[in-house]
């Protein structure tokens, strides 16, 4: 079976924290990431209490990156300090791996990587899971974002958001425009008796039509009705390194530092954002 699919990828082979700032959509690599399908997913994981499966990676295959858009470009916001590169987003042992590194490029001093699903998974409504182990260190910022395709990419929801020198620290925030164009949010800092570095963790988020729940392994942590997009939104993962957050990268820390996905879920209810 190995050697069927090395075969045909051989044949395959070609000859945005608070306010963001919109970058250009970066292209595919010319590396090969993904095979054109996933397996299919079992039935237990299909239908969870009402909710339907729509999309998922489970990063099985290493390989399997065929649903995604790596990055590449300079991060211009909050006085970050990381360029996006393709080639610190890897899939290594049934997990997507987004490596940030202590390395000059393009007159950065750090890289890291940010993964979307732009113009491939586009939802409105749904419940998300997110498996992860998130990397700890002074000045970094692991996230995981819903949002809009539009030049400010608001409305935003941060499904989390974490410093990496408050390893049990998790922030959920919505952000929006109201009617007269001023930006608002909604949004919450929880701390555990947990180090969410030290292991794996489930981040969730129900979204739904004038509410949005956030969970963490399985219970509610914070819920709004402040605000709830009813716009389509793509996933956007990421590692940022420094900026006017979580403030600069200890020199002296080890690097790389590595954000670890086990499964990216998608799920929604029958006749809602489909």
């Amino acid at each position: 079976m190995k050697i069927f699919f090395l075969f045909l990828l051989i044949l395959a082979l070609p000859g945005s924290e608070f306010i963001h700032e919109k970058q250009t959509a970066a292209k595919m690599p010319e590396r090969v990431f993904g095979k054109e399908e996933m397996a299919a997913p079992s039935v237990d994981m299909t239908k969870k209490d009402g909710w339907h499966l729509v999309w998922n990676d489970e990063f099985h295959d290493e390989k399997s990156f065929i649903k995604w858009n790596p990055q590449n470009w300079p991060s211009e916001k909050n006085g970050e300090w990381q360029y996006y590169l393709p080639e610190n987003i890897d899939v290594r042992d049934d997990l997507l791996v987004i490596s940030s590194r202590k390395e000059s490029y393009k007159g950065r001093s750090y890289t890291s990587g940010a993964v979307t699903t732009e113009s491939k998974f586009e939802f409105t409504y749904g419940k998300i899971e997110i498996r992860a182990k998130l990397p700890k260190g002074r000045g970094i910022f692991p996230a995981f974002w819903l949002v809009n395709s539009d030049e400010d990419w608001l409305p935003e929801i941060d499904i989390m958001e974490n410093i990496g020198q408050a390893p049990n620290e998790l922030y959920y925030v919505v952000h929006w425009k109201d009617e007269a164009g001023k930006q608002k949010r909604d949004y919450t800092k929880i701390t555990e008796d947990i180090d969410f570095s030290e292991d794996f963790h489930l981040y969730g988020l129900i979204w739904e039509p004038g509410r949005i729940i956030w969970t963490l392994d399985g219970r509610n942590v914070f819920e709004t009705d402040d605000f709830s997009p009813d716009s389509p939104l793509f996933l956007y993962i990421n590692t940022a390194i420094g900026g006017n957050w979580p403030g600069p990268p200890d020199p002296q820390d080890d690097f790389p530092k590595e954000l670890l996905i086990d499964y990216v879920r998608v799920y929604q209810q029958g006749g809602i954002g489909q």
